[in-house]
């Protein structure tokens, strides 16, 4: 059966050679007599498949010591409370503050607001000007230098690629250039984790929903500088205070097992492609071809002001919005699959994540080039 080119911005296209592995080792894993989803989540094998994603993960981001590697359950959505009843106690204000660029940046500031004070230190939400265009409210990403940090924070939350909006900071800052290098840097990185090499060592935390570039949905992958585990609110419950799932290794409870077997092997299927340095090159060969592509006529336009445009997702509308329907219609005629807006934006969107070759990406490209000649 032939495989579409699925752009979904997730849960998503998984390496094919990661699929037709699981589905060899489906009713017996290493000779095992057992399918990953039987085993039990302490016992020797599992152990094995834990121990060696994490293993993997922290060869492909240089991950140190210095942090705890958690696999949890719950997406990037439940961490948005997750990180708030464990981190706002590190410090005696037991405040956060908030980069608002989007969607998700606005749900994780909301969240926050149940379990103690936030604070928004920068945002996208007006228009503005840059290099001379006027940038729409959410089009575009500001500068770190813009950013009021209140140095008195427990942690400075940041997402570092808006899904919808298709925004993306590439480079992390250190929080002392900031004026605030007691503040801890925490990325949600779900929509671009492990695209590109990411400097763990700025952070106090990262955290991924796996469904975009790592695995399949239901495991979420938290990298937490160990410094910061330990002060959990009372209220925080024991299944997601940080302290219990380091010191178990993931496994306080039952994890998402069959998740985190599937997030190993693109783990392992990362390495084999020459890690996330060699993947960073073709995910600036893909999004380069397609922007170039979308930015050749006034058929078609990709808002997001250049500098800040993500990689991994590009949103794009049509300069005539009736013909949608037909642009979707004939983009699934044709094996594109996926390609609709969110729905709170509505137009068209493109997730290349790593998974989606450049083969999928010129596809789409020779179906943009097909549908503005028939249409324009």
């Amino acid at each position: 059966m032939a495989r579409y080119w699925n752009f979904s911005a997730g849960p998503s296209a998984l390496p094919e050679a990661v699929l037709k592995q699981a589905a060899d080792e489906m009713l017996d894993w290493g000779g095992s007599g057992m399918s990953v989803m039987e085993m039990s989540h302490r016992g020797k094998h599992f152990t094995q498949i834990c121990n060696e994603a994490e293993a993997d993960l922290r060869e492909l981001l240089n991950i140190s010591d210095e942090y705890a590697v958690l696999f949890m359950q719950g997406g990037a959505t439940a961490e948005n409370a997750i990180v708030p009843l464990n981190l706002l106690a590190t410090r005696p204000g037991q405040s956060a503050d908030f980069v608002v660029t989007g969607i998700w940046s606005t749900k994780s500031q909301q969240e926050c607001q149940r379990y103690g004070k936030s604070n928004v230190a920068a945002s996208n939400r007006a228009e503005t000007v840059i290099d001379g265009k006027t940038c729409a409210p959410g089009t575009w990403m500001p500068l770190p230098n813009s950013w009021q940090v209140n140095p008195e924070a427990s942690y400075l939350h940041l997402c570092s690629n808006e899904t919808i909006a298709g925004i993306e900071f590439a480079d992390w800052p250190l929080m002392a250039d900031l004026g605030a290098p007691e503040v801890a840097l925490v990325v949600d990185a779900s929509s671009h984790f492990l695209s590109r090499p990411m400097d763990v060592s700025r952070t106090g935390m990262v955290f991924a929903g796996a469904q975009k570039n790592a695995g399949p949905a239901g495991v979420t992958i938290v990298i937490v500088r160990r410094d910061l585990i330990g002060h959990a609110l009372p209220i925080c419950p024991t299944a997601f205070d940080y302290t219990n799932v380091a010191r178990e290794r993931s496994m306080y409870n039952t994890p998402p097992t069959y998740a985190i077997y599937i997030a190993g092997l693109v783990f392992k299927w990362l390495k084999r492609q020459g890690g996330v340095a060699a993947l960073e090159q073709a995910n600036i060969a893909k999004a380069t071809a397609l922007y170039n592509r979308l930015d050749r006529s006034d058929f078609y336009r990709a808002p997001v002001h250049p500098f800040a445009r993500s990689r991994m997702n590009a949103p794009f509308f049509l300069k005539d919005g009736s013909l949608d329907d037909a642009f979707i219609k004939g983009a699934e005629q044709r094996g594109l699959m996926a390609l609709q807006g969110h729905k709170t934006v509505g137009g068209m969107r493109a997730s290349i994540y790593n998974a989606m070759p450049m083969e999928g990406v010129q596809a789409l490209i020779d179906y943009l080039d097909e549908f503005e000649q028939a249409n324009g």
